[in-house]
């Protein structure tokens, strides 16, 4: 089993990364190394983090768990862990 991030995933977390490497740099790597691990840790157990609350009838693969004032909700596939967002607890969750 591999960790897999999407696109729009990938996306976030550069901008996450971006916006905290202009206060400081050392804050913005560990950010993006912590999650980074976190989510490469799922292949190891993937359940780990309960069912993601804000998935609309949620089957248990849609998972969340939260780090460093993030979100990041992945889904368990058969081959893979998909990291399908990471957003700012501080934004208003979206149900999806």
């Amino acid at each position: 089993m591999v960790t897999v991030w999407s696109k729009r995933a990938r996306i976030e977390l550069q901008k996450a990364y971006l916006y905290i490497k202009l206060d400081s740099v050392q804050n913005a790597e560990m950010l993006r190394d912590d999650l980074i691990d976190l989510t490469i840790d799922l292949c190891n157990y993937p359940t780990k983090y309960p069912p993601d609350k804000f998935k609309k009838d949620n089957d248990g693969t849609w998972r969340a768990f939260e780090k460093h004032h993030y979100r990041v909700s992945y889904r368990i596939m058969p081959n893979e862990i998909r990291i399908v967002r990471l957003r700012h607890t501080s934004r208003s969750p979206l149900k999806f």
